[in-house]
């Protein structure tokens, strides 16, 4: 059962994890779209599949802008649901969204997300 947050005493963590390989030409809109969220409380998590390209290059460039809240791991995986269970097995917030290497957020898409969830409507949220 989900508990009922009371928004203005409590924030809810966001986990986003992003899953990539070779994703050098869309990763940074994908990296822009988590960091221009109007909601804050969010860890952004880039698992990589060992990319060949400046994937990883393009990730650090952006890890100070995360302020601490990024964290990223890069190496051969068995495949997206490999690499999606990776990320949800570091996650630490209480709603997790997955944030496909060549797509991007609406900049309330997760503050949308927590508002149906803290209001008790919804069990699962998907968009």
């Amino acid at each position: 059962m989900i508990e009922q947050i009371d928004d203005e005493k409590q924030s809810i963590k966001v986990t986003i994890i992003t899953v990539c390989f070779n994703s050098e030409k869309t990763i940074r809109r994908t990296m822009e779209s988590v960091l221009c969220q109007t909601y804050k409380d969010i860890e952004y998590i880039v698992v990589d599949g060992a990319s060949t390209d400046a994937t990883m290059d393009i990730v650090k460039e952006y890890e100070k802008q995360f302020e601490g809240k990024m964290q990223y791991i890069s190496e051969k995986d068995n495949g997206i649901y490999d690499a999606m269970n990776k990320g949800i097995h570091k996650a630490t917030g209480r709603l997790i969204g997955i944030l496909n290497s060549d797509d991007y957020y609406e900049t309330t898409a997760v503050e949308s997300m927590v508002h149906a969830l803290t209001n008790r409507k919804y069990e699962i949220l998907y968009g």
